[in-house]
């Protein structure tokens, strides 16, 4: 079972952990803190608690990136202090950990395979024998599916039930969806579909990064019933270390707040996915197919717009030739989304 999840393109980094030298542009005491002036334009929040009390506008300072930029919003800073004078242009000093080092760090046991030969000479430096190589590609089919369940709104629950994850501006609502067992007077059913569903619904917040106020609805309970399953909601969620338990509202929502450090799946992916993400998920079938038919060339039918998103994807293309060979396209304005294919020409 996946336990951790994340999607990252070289191209676009989320950031957590960069450092950076940026300027303090604005401060904004209704909001505590201060704007930050970035390399590239990008601006970043400083809280007061964070460094930005006390400092005036256009002073230089030396800011670690702590929250990815997310929901239309720059990242959040803290201030690092530097040990000499700090001064202009705005520039990245340093990258913070990439995903691959994030997942091994939370995981120090686990082995870490990929299929690339440079993330593999990337990686060996600093994580050892843990990394693995692999001549194939180590996404199969079977984890290509939880993903695509990842980039959707609904997730199937054992006896036929689903939740449904709406992610808003304002917060994050999951429905229970009692599936056979709604409508039915089995008390005992309906507590154990709900029991389950907490250990999922803290699982899929957790591989999503979804994060802020989240509401749970649960299935066919009457209140009483519903505070009762408080314990096993904080039992579940005690595997997330950003995941908190706040209680139960006054309709019977279970609710939870997540502090916000990861971007969330959803924006990275889309939702519905994005032209890019179905081009990125057909290139890796593509790569799979090359590996069983060795020498076959190979074309890409698809809308063209997820042709332009891949062409637009620094070292998407050139990544697939080196490992699958030429690829050509072949344009379909009338092919749905999810339906992009690679085949032999």
């Amino acid at each position: 079972m996946l336990e951790a999840a994340f999607v990252e393109r070289p191209s676009h980094p989320e950031g957590v952990g960069d450092l950076h030298v940026g300027r303090l542009a604005a401060r904004a005491p209704a909001m505590a803190g201060a704007f930050v002036a970035l390399a590239g334009g990008e601006t970043g929040f400083l809280p007061d608690s964070d460094g930005a009390k006390g400092r005036t506008e256009g002073e230089w300072l030396r800011v670690a990136i702590t929250r990815a930029a997310q929901g239309g919003k720059g990242p959040r800073l803290a201030h690092r202090p530097a040990p000499e004078a700090i001064t202009g242009p705005p520039r990245l000093l340093s990258r913070g950990p990439d995903a691959a080092l994030r997942l091994a760090a939370q995981h120090p046991d686990a082995l870490v395979q990929t299929d690339s030969a440079a993330a593999a000479a990337r990686l060996r430096p600093m994580l050892g024998e843990r990394v693995s190589f692999s001549p194939r590609p180590v996404f199969d089919d079977a984890l290509e599916a939880v993903f695509e369940e990842l980039a959707g709104h609904e997730v199937a629950l054992q006896g036929g039930g689903r939740l449904t994850i709406h992610p808003t501006p304002a917060l994050v609502a999951i429905d229970v969806d009692a599936g056979g067992v709604a409508g039915g007077r089995d008390a005992a059913a309906h507590l154990s579909l709900n029991q389950a569903t907490l250990a999922e619904a803290a699982r899929q917040i957790r591989l999503r990064h979804l994060a802020g106020a989240i509401l749970l609805d649960l299935a066919g309970m009457p209140m009483a019933r519903r505070k009762a399953l408080l314990p096993a909601m904080q039992q579940a969620a005690a595997a997330d270390p950003h995941l908190r338990v706040v209680g139960i509202t006054g309709l019977g929502l279970i609710e939870l707040q997540r502090r916000r450090v990861h971007t969330p799946l959803h924006e990275v992916l889309g939702q519905p996915p994005s032209a890019l993400t179905r081009g990125l998920a057909a290139l890796r079938r593509g790569v799979r197919q090359a590996q069983a038919r060795p020498g076959a060339p190979l074309v890409l039918t698809a809308h063209p717009a997820v042709w332009q998103a891949l062409r637009d994807c620094p070292g998407a293309l050139d990544a697939f030739t080196q490992a699958a060979g030429p690829l050509t396209f072949q344009a379909d304005p009338l092919c749905p989304s999810g339906r992009e294919d690679i085949h032999a020409g």
